[in-house]
């Protein structure tokens, strides 16, 4: 069944925010094999102009992800998980992520269409600081495959 469209620009409460730790900066860089020394030495990060240890690009998709769970677990849609895979993911920053912020994310349906009787979805991630200054918008896709003929 397609997903209504009438779900687009419908918006979520924002979460409660998340502390961005160094630690955690280190293991997300350590999982994507990236060895930026401003992601893992304050001095590095410092050298570059910031204040603390900066998180990789990819990071807020630990944060966006979770936030999108609103949308997807929103009975009122009636998105079926099982069938989603995640098709596409953007980032626009105003300033990296850093070590210490505590991010909150409000997300928004951006747009509903149906493609080849997939339903896809774009969610929109508006990651805010805790002086509500904006960080960085996260663009994701999500794809729920249709039903083949057997329903399954």
């Amino acid at each position: 069944m397609a997903l209504d469209p009438s779900f687009i620009g419908r918006s979520y409460p924002p979460t409660e925010p998340y502390e961005v730790g160094r630690e955690k900066i280190r293991e997300f860089a350590t999982a994507v094999g990236d060895a930026n020394p401003a992601y893992t030495d304050l001095e590095a990060a410092k050298a570059l102009g910031h204040p603390d240890v900066i998180a990789p690009p990819t990071f807020p998709f630990v944060i966006t992800y979770r936030a999108a769970g609103q949308v997807v677990e929103d009975p009122e849609l009636g998105l079926d998980f099982s069938r989603v895979v995640h098709g596409d993911q953007k980032f626009a920053y105003t300033r990296p992520v850093r070590a210490g912020d505590r991010l909150s994310v409000t997300v928004t349906i951006d747009n509903i269409k149906s493609l080849a009787g997939n339903d896809v979805l774009t969610v929109r991630g508006e990651v805010t600081d805790a002086t509500g200054g904006h960080v960085v918008t996260s663009v994701m896709t999500l794809v729920a495959r249709a039903a083949d003929e057997a329903g399954e």
